[in-house]
Parts: C-alpha cells; sequence; structure tokens
C-alpha cells in the first residue's frame, strides 16, 4: 500500500517509518510544528526521511499549537521528572494531538493518492493520552472513512497499538534503525535528560527487549528509581 508515515523523529515513528518501507510502498513523512519545546525531534525526522530516500513534509501549526495551553509541551510549565505512567504525566498532553495531526495527514494522503496513514501510537500511551487508545484509532478511521466517501479509501495503520515500547526497541534493533538518531526527550536539551517520562520509558524499553541502548542521557541511572528496578 502506498502509505504516508506520521514521523516525529522519536524512536518508535522513525522504527514505524522503517518498517513500512520494508513491508508497504513508503510516500513520505510527514512532521508537525505545533510549537513543542523539544522541536529539535523534527530534525531526527527529516534525517529519518533522508535515509529511507523519500520525501519530508513539515506542516506549520504553530498558531493552532499555541491555543493549545496549558501542556509542559507548549507552555510555560516544567515537564515533570518520573514514571511516564504517573498521573503527573498528565501534564504533558496536548488537546486533540493527535486528531488534529491525523487529519491533516488524512487530507494530503487522499490528495497524493495514498492508501494509508501510519501513525506510531502504542499501548504505553493508553493510560495518559486518549488519543492514543484503540477506542480513538478505529473511531478516527470510520470518521475519515466517511470524510473522503467517493474521493478516497484511506486505511489507518497502527501496528503498535496493542504492543509496548519495549516491543518497538526489540523491533527496531531487527530493522537496523540507528537509535542514536531518534530523538525522545520532552526538555529539548543538548542531550536527552534521562529524567523526563519519554526519557524514562525509552531506557526502561530497551532494558526489557533486552537489546543495548546506545542513548546519551544527563541522568543515565534515574529510571530505575523511577520504574522501581
Amino acid at each position: 500500500m502506498k502509505t504516508l508515515v506520521i514521523c516525529s523523529g522519536g524512536m518508535d515513528s522513525v522504527t514505524l517509518a522503517h518498517k513500512i518501507a520494508r513491508e508497504h510502498e513508503l510516500i513520505g513523512l510527514i512532521s508537525f510544528d505545533y510549537g513543542q519545546r523539544h522541536k529539535k525531534e523534527l530534525g531526527f525526522a527529516k534525517s529519518c526521511a533522508g535515509t529511507l530516500g523519500v520525501e519530508h513534509i513539515l506542516i506549520d501549526i504553530t498558531n493552532i499549537g499555541r491555543q493549545l495551553t496549558g501542556s509542559a509541551l507548549t507552555d510555560t510549565i516544567d515537564v515533570p521528572d518520573g514514571h511516564y505512567a504517573e498521573d503527573t504525566m498528565k501534564i504533558t498532553v496536548v488537546p486533540n494531538r493527535n486528531a488534529i495531526m491525523l487529519t491533516i495527514a488524512y487530507g494530503i494522503a487522499a490528495a497524493r493518492g495514498a492508501e494509508a496513514v501510519a501513525t506510531a501510537v502504542h499501548g504505553g500511551d493508553h493510560f495518559i493520552y486518549p488519543d492514543c487508545r484503540p477506542a480513538f484509532t478505529d473511531s478516527f478511521e470510520t470518521m475519515q472513512r466517511h470524510a473522503l466517501d467517493g474521493i478516497g479509501e484511506i486505511k489507518l495503520l497502527t501496528p503498535y497499538v496493542h504492543g509496548t515500547k519495549a516491543d518497538i526497541a526489540a523491533e527496531g534493533v531487527a530493522l537496523g534503525v540507528d537509535h542514536t538518531q531518534t530523538w525522545s526527550c520532552y526538555k529539548g536539551g543538548e542531550i536527552h535528560c534521562g529524567r523526563c517520562g519519554t526519557c524514562v520509558e525509552r531506557r526502561e524499553a530497551f532494558h526489557l527487549a533486552k537489546v543495548d541502548d546506545p542513548t546519551v542521557y544527563a541522568d543515565p541511572a534515574f529510571w530505575q528509581e523511577a520504574c522501581l528496578v
């Protein structure tokens, strides 16, 4: 299937891009600048597109992002440290982010004659992010079927929605993904902080997958405290 992949530049979406390139016809990667403090991730998405030899489509929705206040990713709120499944991580929710991005991606996919849009939501996201759950992705695909009736038939591919980030880490290694060329940290510093929820989740995923984590962290041991390892 001709597939457009939503790629943030993180390990999940970069792994997905490599998976789709192997299993389908990857027509491009689409990324979004919504004013996120960790927008350096977008450079990693562009790099991934170059590695895979496809177009990188960067959509500027910063004007929309400025209205999505109250999130530590888009507002002047500190990104919390700790385990990614703690209630404190709810402050990193950007309201309707995935719905907005998927809607734009579907429009572009339809215009380009694509047959699928792929996104890397996974089971570890379910606790905090409602727009990563199967109920959302299934409903969104149904809605788009009606929205594009007579225009195009586009599937929503979510191969990790029932899996874990450890599954993604293992698949990334199997696919030959260079994980040093992916970015997860929500704080957007020079190197991964090792303390925010996404850094903790990333480090734990490699541990559970029993594969090496090549990531350099400012605090490489904090994840064990956060995960009670």
